[in-house]
């Protein structure tokens, strides 16, 4: 470990100090759920990671939210997941999640409290209202940007959000052509997905068409997935059941429903709720693109 590798686990230790503070002190309940659950979420495109019996978690999601079924308001964890053979600059198979959720709250809820959890780090850092990334100077007092899907895919793609889903391109189109483009001078939203996109999410409700969710970008790196949250058990055990349907027809094994979910989310009052990749939090302020820089020990150093 060089003496850069350890400044970043210091900082790594603040951010993660900083962020605790934001939410205690906006009453918000700190949570420590089960990461082995015998049934996670079933979707299409991430493989699960087997620990005997059980799965290990890619998100705490289904606990946190039973939790709110149960009489929670406003909670929040910072917890590891995992997404097998997930392995890059920006991707760990072993990786640190925040995510918290609010009763009576929507995706423009959350949008908000992004905005002023990066305010409230930066400021603790010392870094103020603008951070240093790459050579970038990226402002944090503005407003975020705000861009729908579909306004991203007419700027800076060469064809619109309806044909990238018909010739299923849209994963690669966002991924190589617009997130690039996103978060360079100031954070920015992009936000009304099309609503095959957002299985947990709520419908817009001015456009069945779209789902109320939002992704966070800043330097072009994804940070964030948030949404107000469906809440109606028997849709949400068909979209269920259609991402099990898509991993079948890849040749990828069905997932059990997680059924004591789908039962309690019949108690569960109208909510949202957002992940954040606190790796690639902790990578912008310390200002590097890899995340191996930001954590204790990589997969290849055990």
């Amino acid at each position: 470990m060089n003496t850069a590798h350890l400044e970043n686990l210091k900082k790594r230790s603040l951010v993660m100090q900083l962020t605790r503070d934001f939410f205690i002190t906006r009453g918000y309940l700190e949570v420590d759920t089960p990461v082995r659950c015998p049934a996670i979420i079933p979707e299409a495109h991430i493989d699960p990671v087997m620990s005997g019996s059980h799965y290990l978690q890619a998100s705490p999601e289904l606990c946190m939210k039973r939790l709110l079924s149960m009489g929670a308001d406003k909670l929040f964890q910072i917890c590891k997941s995992f997404r097998k053979e997930e392995r890059g600059d920006r991707h760990l198979p072993e990786l640190t999640l925040l995510e918290w959720y609010g009763a009576n709250q929507t995706y423009q809820d959350l949008m908000a409290q992004c905005q002023g959890l990066l305010r409230h780090i930066a400021r603790g850092t010392g870094a103020g209202s603008r951070i240093r990334f790459q050579d970038r100077s990226i402002d944090l007092e503005s407003p975020f940007e705000r861009i729908t899907v579909a306004d991203a895919f007419n700027r800076f793609a060469a064809i619109s959000v309806e044909t990238a889903l018909e010739k299923n391109l849209f994963d690669e189109i966002l991924s190589f052509d617009i997130e690039p483009q996103l978060g360079i001078n100031q954070p920015c939203f992009l936000y009304d997905y099309p609503a095959p996109l957002a299985s947990l999410a709520k419908l817009h409700p001015e456009n069945k068409n779209l789902a109320q969710r939002f992704e966070l970008y800043v330097a072009g790196i994804e940070l964030a997935n948030g949404f107000t949250e469906l809440t109606d058990a028997g849709i949400q055990k068909q979209r269920f059941n259609l991402e099990n349907q898509i991993r079948i027809n890849r040749g990828q094994d069905a997932l059990p429903l997680p059924v004591k979910f789908l039962s309690d989310l019949e108690a569960m009052p109208e909510a949202a709720g957002i992940a954040m990749g606190m790796d690639r939090l902790v990578m912008l302020f310390c200002d590097t693109l890899s995340i191996d820089q930001v954590v204790a020990f990589t997969p290849e150093m055990l």
